[in-house]
């Protein structure tokens, strides 16, 4: 007998669907922290230009969300969600291809793709889980996606990195050390070559994953139709709430980039080893991970979730401070911890941004899933700019005037009833 307090009338069927549906796509998505050293060492390239691999992964977010939520309207939420990931592994199989021939614009394209994919997902998926139950419960169910999310966060690094990078460093030291080019071209082929069948791999997975969804109970809800964007339904729709919902995502994902996909590259600043640095992202997922276990363990019993977002808020930039004032291996640590204080920002924004929506949340959400364009401009920066003011200072620079704009949109958005307002039915 499901609990109603938590998932509804319609049960806990859609919440595992939408769980076995978030592994997967962990799975596969957190994979960019460590392809940024892989690309870095197989395509010899400059950190900027290695910071491609999240700025064109997250900037198919901003490009495709909007053309998501009309095929969502179109098919509905099974067939939706059926063609995100089946995009998806299409994404994952050309990346894992143009990667072997040693093509990098056309492995970005796969990347893109795989963009695409999800933003058709995160589109369906983020507003169903919110509304499966009580709103005073939304942050909770979607804390069980991120439980999910992140445990598959954590393996696939370490998978990658056992499999495929276990020698990064000294695959590094003989390419840079190689005096003939058709020598050192080989030992870069052979090392790109071993990532191939491991994406190969996951890409058949999310097709066995994409029929699962197909031929499941999960329910074909048509979303609402989709307003225009002048006249009543603009009244209706760009209200505070979401024009700074969309601003206050926008930094929340650049700073959990920052901390996620940028670590291995904030710890070979102190001159930590590729052998170790490479690991790293996996140390900020299992802090998000904690942050979740214990969001869903206080929120609402002991703290609501908009509560529970300042606390986040004041961690975040209390890490922050600490990771700046330290160095080396506790300077790491304090970025990886940045995880727990991120894990319930995002499960917390999304429900109250897209409260009161109405018929208009499919356009909502999908104004919200662009607005993770924000992991694609934010490291950017740090790149662009950590060698004229220090990658430690530029870090914080940028990360704590975010920390500080999420904790002032919970102040000023979140307090109302302290708790998602209903939403509008037709």
């Amino acid at each position: 007998m499901p609990d109603d307090s938590l998932v509804g009338p319609h049960g806990w069927s859609p919440l595992l669907i939408a769980a076995m549906i978030f592994f997967a796509m962990g799975f596969v998505t957190w994979l960019n922290g460590p392809l940024i050293s892989f690309v870095r060492v197989a395509f010899s390239l400059t950190d900027f230009n290695a910071f491609f691999i999240p700025l064109v992964f997250y900037v198919s977010y901003l490009l495709f969300s909007i053309p998501a939520s009309m095929i969502a309207r179109k098919l509905g939420l099974k067939q939706g969600l059926a063609l995100s990931i089946v995009v998806s592994a299409i994404g994952v199989a050309t990346f894992g291809q143009f990667i072997a021939w040693r093509i990098y614009g056309g492995a970005l394209t796969g990347l893109l793709t795989l963009g695409a994919g999800l933003s058709l997902m995160q589109v369906v998926i983020n507003p169903l889980v919110s509304l499966l139950g009580p709103p005073t419960h939304a942050a909770k169910r979607i804390a069980i996606m991120g439980i999910c999310n992140k445990f598959a966060g954590i393996l696939a690094p370490i998978v990658l990195a056992t499999l495929v990078m276990h020698n990064i460093g000294g695959v590094a030291a003989q390419a840079a050390a190689a005096t003939d080019p058709a020598v050192r071209e080989g030992i870069l082929s052979n090392f790109v070559h071993a990532l191939y069948w491991p994406y190969l791999g996951m890409a058949a997975m999310l097709l066995v994953v994409a029929a699962i969804v197909a031929v499941s109970s999960l329910p074909n809800l048509e979303a609402p139709p989709i307003p225009s964007l002048s006249g009543e339904a603009t009244t209706s729709i760009f209200r505070p709430h979401l024009v700074w919902g969309f601003i206050t995502m926008f930094l929340y994902v650049g700073a959990e980039v920052m901390a996620g996909d940028a670590i291995g590259t904030y710890g070979q600043g102190f001159g930590l080893p590729l052998d170790q640095t490479k690991f790293f992202t996996s140390l900020t997922l299992g802090g998000m991970l904690i942050g979740y276990i214990a969001g869903f363990l206080v929120v609402p019993r002991i703290l609501p979730q908009e509560r529970y977002l300042e606390l986040s808020c004041v961690l975040g930039i209390v890490l922050t401070a600490l990771a700046f004032l330290t160095h080396g291996y506790t300077s790491v640590l304090c970025v990886a911890l940045l995880g727990v204080a991120n894990a319930m920002i995002m499960p917390t924004i999304f429900p109250i941004a897209i409260r009161g929506a109405g018929a208009a949340t499919p356009l909502a959400s999908a104004l919200l899933v662009m607005s993770y364009s924000g992991g694609a401009i934010i490291p950017q920066f740090y790149v662009l700019l950590k060698p004229y003011l220090g990658f430690q200072g530029m870090f914080a620079l940028l990360v704590l005037p975010c920390y500080a704009a999420i904790l002032a949109y919970a102040r000023r958005y979140g307090r109302v009833g302290l708790g998602p307002l209903p939403l509008e039915r037709r």
